[in-house]
């Protein structure tokens, strides 16, 4: 399995990728779970995360499950295809990671909450896989959207693996980087566990707890 698979576990250079096109990829509108537009326009206020943790679907449930998320959606990011199908960024010939966009209001959650909720979901020292999903759109992300962001997933990546550590886990691969373009999925991928309840996409989280308060919040 591993030579069958080790091609995608490279990540590529900019001039390899492929050409994608120059129009989006046709999707939804609409949330199927909340109704809230996938694009806006969102509440004054609201703030954004984006954030790859291997598969995408499980992780876009997590989060619209999560109080005080407006609207979540699926997309590909970190890569050079621009609006590449999932079948281009399945090949690993786009560069892209298998991304979940939160739209959140920070009066009801904050981010650090969603950064807890990110690094104890998955298995961020796994390099380019998670579980058996193997390849470079599985690789774990964290997209900044502001520099106070990106200090808040700095920080917390530091001590979540003061955490792994003491649990014998391995290093910390994930990529913490302001936020490149965002290209949404096809309209099937939208919020795919309320649509098909029996799909597959395991939980790689490791069983090691994230401190809370990790950059703001104090426990109470």
């Amino acid at each position: 399995m591993w030579f069958l698979s080790s091609h995608k576990t490279k990540m590529i250079e900019s001039g390899e990728a492929l050409p994608g096109r120059s129009t989006a990829i046709p999707t939804a509108e609409r949330h199927h779970v909340k109704g809230s537009p996938l694009q806006g326009p969102f509440p004054p206020g609201a703030e954004r995360a984006t954030f790859a943790m291997g598969c995408f679907w499980g992780a876009e449930k997590l989060f619209w499950q999560t109080p005080g998320v407006i609207s979540t959606s699926v997309g590909y990011a970190g890569g050079f295809t621009p609006n590449p199908t999932y079948q281009e960024v399945c090949s690993s010939g786009t560069g892209h990671a298998e991304a979940v966009q939160v739209v959140f209001d920070p009066t009801q959650i904050t981010y650090d909450e969603l950064l807890r909720l990110f690094w104890e979901n998955h298995d961020p020292s796994q390099g380019m896989r998670q579980g058996n999903d193997v390849g470079t759109q599985y690789r774990s992300a964290i997209y900044t959207h502001s520099p106070d962001q990106q200090a808040a997933a700095e920080a917390s990546r530091v001590r979540y693996q003061a955490e792994l550590d003491k649990a014998g886990f391995g290093q910390i691969t994930t990529d913490i980087a302001p936020a490149p373009a965002y290209y949404l999925a096809e309209d099937y991928h939208q919020q795919y566990l309320a649509k098909n309840p029996n799909g597959y996409c395991p939980d790689h989280g490791t069983g090691v707890a994230c401190p809370v308060g990790i950059g703001v919040r104090a426990a109470s």
